[in-house]
C-alpha cells in the first residue's frame, strides 16, 4: 500500500532497474568499440546521478543528495574537456560544502528526545 504523499512518484525498482540496465548497455557497446566520453561512466557522474536521485526521492528536503551532487558535478565538471578545473576541485568541493552550510535551513527538531535546552528538567 503506498501513501499519499508518493502516489505519483515512480516505483524505485522499476527507476534502478532500468538505471542499471542503462549503465550495462552502455558498459556494453563501449566494449564494442563505440565510442563514448571519459566522464560518462565515471565514479563521479554515477555519484551525481545517485544524490540526484536520492533528493528527488526525498522531495529536495532531506539534505545528503546534495553533497553527493556538489562533488560529484565538481568533478564531473573538471572532467569535461572546455574546463580546466584541475587544481581547483578540492578547493571547489570545500568551497560547495561552505556555502551549503551557510544556507542550510536551521532545523528546530531536537535530537536527543523531547528535551528543550531552555526548560529545565523536572524530575
Amino acid at each position: 500500500m503506498e501513501t499519499q504523499g508518493k502516489t505519483n512518484k515512480l516505483n524505485f525498482h522499476i527507476v534502478a532497474g532500468s538505471g542499471i540496465l542503462a549503465i550495462g548497455l552502455l558498459m556494453i557497446l563501449d566494449n564494442l568499440g563505440l565510442e563514448f566520453p571519459d566522464w560518462l561512466l565515471s565514479w563521479h557522474t554515477i555519484l551525481l546521478g545517485v544524490g540526484l536521485w536520492m533528493g528527488y526521492r526525498k522531495d529536495f528536503k532531506v539534505s545528503g543528495w546534495l553533497i553527493m551532487v556538489i562533488i560529484g558535478g565538481i568533478y564531473t565538471l573538471g572532467d569535461l574537456s572546455f574546463i580546466d578545473l584541475s587544481g581547483f576541485k578540492g578547493a571547489l568541493v570545500l568551497i560547495g560544502l561552505g556555502v551549503y552550510m551557510l544556507l542550510k535551513p536551521v532545523s528546530n527538531k531536537y535530537t536527543c528526545g523531547d528535551l528543550n535546552p531552555k526548560k529545565p528538567i523536572q524530575f
